[in-house]
């Protein structure tokens, strides 16, 4: 009995995409096909220009490709309404303000179930689970746009968890934090990729992207050119630098010393290059 293929999160099949409406214009993204498992944690890299935002605007049906087709678990997005697919992938943009418009952390939550008409009571629960899973719960009568920027995006967060969307898309899910708050969203992200949650992230911020993702998908010049696990995509200095692109300075550290000290690999976050350099000084190999 054969085995049935697992239907991916999103599929992307030979998309391309061009700003000016009736197609004649300069392409954004060009032909780009690539799929993203159930489950998986991705980050999304590349300088400015090169379609990352644009890239998800697409899989949100923000935009709609000139060509090719956008698959979110099976179904085709060109058959879907914007409503549809937000029940499928949901969407934090870069700048949380502009998400922001109800007078309590609450309602914001609840504000798009209640556009779909559903009850209080079934509402209460998701917005309950969701500000729980961000931090929140004690912040639910707050004015969202009081709040200081990092908890301002966590509302957002909530707001899609409440929609029930098991397909998380994040623009530059770091943008204008601090370091403190920059590490606990992605603590949340990673959380919620632990609960079975499908996220996708845009990030400029490499160290992110090398501890946090799963795999790393390089875009330049509206298409992808490298496509691999966080250790093999930062291990390839050569071609990162083609992209505009520099590794993070912790694993650029670590080759460096990798020079004068047995390293058997290059580190990925302070954290992986003090256990390498602890297991050297103990006897080991520093892999």
């Amino acid at each position: 009995m054969k085995q049935a293929l697992e239907v991916p999160a999103v599929k992307i099949d030979h998309l391309s995409f061009s700003y000016d409406s009736r197609g004649g214009g300069a392409s954004v993204l060009e032909d780009i096909s690539l799929s993203i498992a159930d489950n998986e944690f991705t980050a999304i890299i590349g300088r400015n220009g090169a379609g990352k935002t644009t890239l998800l605007k697409n899989l949100t049906g923000l935009l709609r490709p000139r060509t090719g087709d956008i698959f979110i678990r099976g179904k085709n997005a060109r058959d879907m309404s914007v409503s549809l697919i937000s029940a499928e992938i949901g969407f934090v943009m870069q700048n949380p303000d502009r998400q922001l418009f109800a007078d309590t952390v609450y309602d914001e939550a609840a504000f798009a179930l209640r556009n779909k008409g559903l009850s209080e009571g079934e509402i209460k629960p998701r917005v309950e689970a969701a500000l729980d899973a961000v931090g929140l719960a004690e912040e639910r009568g707050s004015f969202p746009i009081a709040l200081g920027r990092g908890e301002r995006a966590k509302v957002v967060i909530a707001s899609v968890l409440a929609m029930g969307s098991k397909i998380l898309i994040f623009d530059e899910p770091a943008a204008g934090q601090d370091f403190r708050n920059s590490r606990r969203i992605m603590d949340i992200l990673r959380e919620l990729h632990g609960r079975g949650y499908t996220i996708i992230f845009v990030t400029h911020t490499m160290y992110l992207a090398a501890e946090y993702a799963w795999r790393v998908i390089v875009m330049k010049e509206k298409r992808p050119v490298m496509d691999g696990t966080a250790a093999d995509i930062f291990s390839r200095a050569g071609k990162l630098a083609e992209a505009g692109i520099l590794p993070p300075q912790i694993t650029r550290l670590g080759r460096e010393l990798r020079a004068e000290l047995p390293l058997q690999k290059d580190p990925l976050s302070a954290a992986e290059l003090g256990d390498m350099l602890l297991t050297l000084k103990r006897g080991g190999s520093g892999a």
